[in-house]
């Protein structure tokens, strides 16, 4: 059983790193993750039986290439690319797999590749959890609420929209990387927020996965750093998001449920993030989560750190949190004021906030409609559980 799940483990910490491998080396991504579920099935019945290789990612590659070649020769498909592949290896049967052998780590070109602006944004986020990530189709359809089917043929298109269009597995140049990387983080923090808001930690725990293989991947980048020290501080609170199913408050949660390891990790990242002069939104709100966990917590300092990410980001959802701010400083009328200005009935946490200040100002029937707005934009669980104890709560104190 312990072999096992230590098979697991280097089945999951390698996936990624052998299918960047191998799409650098086939130029096709539906090929590469056909090879390497041959290589991984190959090591699943051998290593148990022959022991784990001293480079257990060389081997599988050198597998997983091996399985390629031997399909391309059966299709009797593209002879030419047959034989340049070949030319290398055919020296080397596969049951001579060289274990020493060390291949370059080519994740950051599929991680660039997978988010090109040229696939829409949902594909993108299911293409990087497939080929980095290693989830199934079944894991990332279940993870955002589409059928099976829906995935596999987003997943599909994109695969070949990337072939077809030509779109390099490569870094982009630096003329172009800044953006770039904003889509690459925006890609990573938004599967982070999927698991996160709705109780998903596996898929925030995959998000961090991501973000820990970027720094390793980009160590200079000041950004990468922000996002997963924002990542760690946020999801460090896990356990003691929910209790008994419930939603509980930041304000009421048990501390000593808190991991203080993610939270000083959390802390040393965003430190490298600030000596690598970073000053972008990953940053600011890494910062503004670490403050959150004081106790009291500086208000003031947050609300000038939301109003200079505002500036950054031009974000209403980042005025509706400033206005969170404005209310602990200013009294909840000032923060009001601030949130009827945004066009945001689209969001749900924009309706509940609105409704939590509307209740401090005893406009309770407001309350309720905005309250009810809420439970109506928000999935089933403990979220919605919250907002209708808390318009439960208002009808029975109306009825007093």
């Amino acid at each position: 059983m312990r072999r096992q799940a230590v098979l697991d483990q280097v089945f999951r910490d390698e996936w990624g790193r052998v299918l960047a491998s191998l799409v650098g080396y086939l130029g096709d991504i539906e090929l590469a993750e056909e090879a390497a579920q041959e290589a991984f099935a190959a090591a699943a019945e051998r290593w148990p039986r022959d022991g784990i290789p001293a480079n257990p990612t060389g081997w599988l590659i050198t597998t997983a290439r091996h399985r390629a070649i031997d399909r391309i020769r059966r299709e009797r498909a593209l002879a030419a690319k047959t034989e340049q592949l070949a030319y290398e290896l055919r020296d080397k049967p596969e049951e001579t797999v060289d274990e020493t052998t060390t291949f370059p780590d080519e994740r950051l070109e599929l991680i660039f590749t997978c988010c090109h602006p040229a696939l829409a944004l949902d594909a993108q986020v299911g293409l990087t959890l497939r080929t980095l990530g290693g989830l199934s189709t079944e894991e990332i359809a279940r993870a955002f609420l589409v059928p099976f089917e829906t995935m596999s043929k987003r997943l599909t298109r994109a695969k070949h929209k990337i072939r077809d269009a030509g779109i390099p597995f490569a870094v982009p140049p630096d003329y172009l990387l800044p953006d770039r990387l904003d889509a690459v983080l925006a890609v990573i923090y938004l599967i982070f927020n999927e698991g996160w808001g709705g109780g998903r930690v596996d898929l925030s725990e995959e998000a961090i996965r991501l973000g820990r293989s970027l720094v390793e991947l980009m160590p200079d980048e000041a950004e990468a750093h922000a996002l997963l020290a924002l990542m760690l501080i946020n999801h460090a609170r896990s356990g003691a998001r929910f209790h008994g199913g419930e939603l509980v408050l930041l304000d009421d949660q048990d501390r000593a449920l808190w991991d203080q390891g993610q939270i000083d990790e959390g802390r040393v990242l965003l430190e490298r993030a600030l000596t690598l002069r970073g000053d972008g939104p990953y940053l600011i709100q890494a910062a503004i989560a670490e403050l959150h966990l004081a106790q009291p917590r500086d208000w003031q300092e947050i609300e000038v750190l939301y109003h200079r990410l505002e500036h950054v980001t031009g974000s209403p959802v980042v005025t509706m949190n400033r206005a969170i701010a404005v209310a602990e400083l200013d009294g909840p009328e000032a923060a009001l004021a601030l949130l009827d200005r945004l066009e945001l009935d689209d969001y749900r946490y924009y309706h509940s906030t609105r409704a939590d200040l509307l209740r401090r100002l005893g406009r309770e029937d407001e309350a309720r409609t905005a309250y009810a707005r809420a439970r109506e934009l928000t999935q089933p669980g403990p979220e919605q559980r919250f907002l209708n104890r808390r318009l439960a709560d208002l009808s029975e104190s109306a009825e007093q």
